[in-house]
């Protein structure tokens, strides 16, 4: 009977931890909250799930503050990154003030376990007007997040420089570079126009954000769950396109996005567009409104790349969602095609994902 009992409680524990991989986001939006509560749990309840490194960061967090009138450790977000040591293997939440902070922010590799933190009621602003032809595009970013375990929460990122007429050499500009692996994205608003994310490479997770721009807005190689996130599409003298991802082989990495909500103005928003050989995005239980194409995906002029994208839709909602008259290469997934872009076992979250810092 012991060893019984013993056996059973080694399938349950296992059982839980599938669970907070593979439980399934609900069709109802409005059971979100307790689903994301269930499957995200905090450190010290999941602690024989989690990287052990990620662990013990946690356990010996600190806090430093940035503000510019004076009153915190930093009065630059920079001089708060460059304090932290190479090799970091401790959290350290970077606590910044409310007001504009005007600069050109990278996180080191070495430096990992770092949280950008803002109060939610005062979000800091973080902007810089970097542009591909200075830059180049993937390091025009006004914050450039290169190690793993970065945290970002309750942050306006915004990159200022104009936006991009046609004309102009390299007027590509992005607001966020995340390249670090496993990293989350909280309750921000992500503001540019042309490759205003660039969703570089690893797992991520964005939730609660709002992200605007006008063409490939969100590019990149990385594999991403985008939770109850608004994609906003500032209209353009052309297309408007809102994914671009990278994929180019038969890896796992791709873009899914789970209740958001496609909203702008005009007529002529593609969902995604195969920049790239092998693209993989889906929309699942997603509002799109009127500025979507109703072919809903493009090829980019490259009709051999019909074979190879995986373009795919479920029970998404709003007058941008109609099927018919979808382009042929795209799909419209059953449930148990749609399902493993449905849970947290997308990105591996069950080792890494915590819920937002509460400072």
């Amino acid at each position: 009977m012991a060893v019984g009992a013993a056996l059973l409680t080694i399938l349950l524990s296992v059982a839980a931890v599938l669970g907070s991989d593979y439980s399934a986001v609900p069709p109802n939006k409005a059971q979100l909250h307790s689903w994301f509560n269930q499957n995200v749990r905090p450190v010290n309840e999941r602690k024989s799930t989690l990287d052990p490194a990620l662990v013990a960061a946690e356990q010996g967090r600190r806090v430093i503050t940035v503000r510019k009138d004076g009153t915190g450790n930093f009065k630059r977000i920079t001089d708060a990154i460059n304090s932290v040591p190479s090799n970091n293997n401790k959290r350290v939440i970077i606590k910044i003030g409310p007001g504009e902070y005007r600069e050109k922010i990278t996180i080191d590799r070495t430096k990992r376990f770092v949280t950008l933190y803002g109060n939610p009621n005062a979000k800091p602003t973080l902007s810089y007007g970097g542009t591909a032809e200075q830059y180049g595009t993937v390091d025009s970013g006004t914050l450039i997040a290169l190690a793993d375990y970065f945290v970002a929460a309750n942050l306006i990122i915004k990159n200022t420089a104009p936006k991009p007429d046609g004309k102009r050499k390299g007027a590509q500009a992005s607001a966020l570079r995340i390249s670090g692996d496993k990293s989350a994205v909280y309750n921000c608003r992500i503001l540019g126009f042309q490759d205003t994310i660039c969703d570089d490479r690893g797992y991520h997770f964005f939730k609660d954000c709002y992200i605007e721009g006008t063409v490939d807005f969100i590019f990149g190689s990385g594999t991403s769950i985008y939770l109850n996130t608004e994609l906003h599409v500032v209209q353009d003298s052309g297309i408007e396109v809102i994914t671009a991802q990278a994929r180019q082989s038969n890896d796992n990495t791709g873009y899914s996005f789970l209740h958001c909500a496609v909203t702008g103005t005009g007529s002529n928003t593609f969902l995604g567009r195969a920049w790239m050989s092998r693209p993989k995005v889906v929309y699942i239980y997603t509002n799109m409104g009127n500025a979507i194409n109703p072919q809903g995906w493009s090829d980019n002029f490259h009709p051999e790349r019909d074979s190879t994208v995986f373009y795919g839709e479920y029970k998404n909602s709003g007058s941008g969602a109609n099927m018919v008259k979808r382009v042929k290469y795209s799909k419209e997934l059953t449930y148990d095609q749609a399902k493993p872009y449905m849970t947290l076992g997308f990105i591996k979250g069950s080792s890494w994902l915590l819920p937002p810092p509460n400072v």
